[in-house]
């Protein structure tokens, strides 16, 4: 049985920050951290969304809200315990 034998694990390459991999869950904070800060500030350029093509809207058939609430409360059952429900 294929299945229950030891599989190799994918390659995967270390997250790196200033040159040094990030194994240790402390340094994996400092890089995302630093990295958070220095973007922070920055300014942005909202242009390059212009290149994405435009979709038309898209109409809705109108619906009453106790016909959404009929149609997921057979879900609530499904999910995890509480609170994860959906009314």
């Amino acid at each position: 049985m294929n299945w229950v034998r030891k599989q190799k694990l994918p390659v995967i390459e270390a997250i790196q920050y200033e040159g040094h991999l990030c194994i240790e869950l402390k340094d994996l904070w400092t890089a995302l951290y630093n990295s958070f800060n220095s973007a922070q500030t920055r300014e942005i350029d909202i242009h390059i969304l212009d290149d994405i093509p435009s979709k038309p809207m898209e109409e809705w058939n109108s619906f009453a809200k106790q016909e959404l609430i009929n149609a997921i409360e057979k879900y609530n059952n499904l999910s995890a315990p509480d609170p994860d429900k959906l009314t």
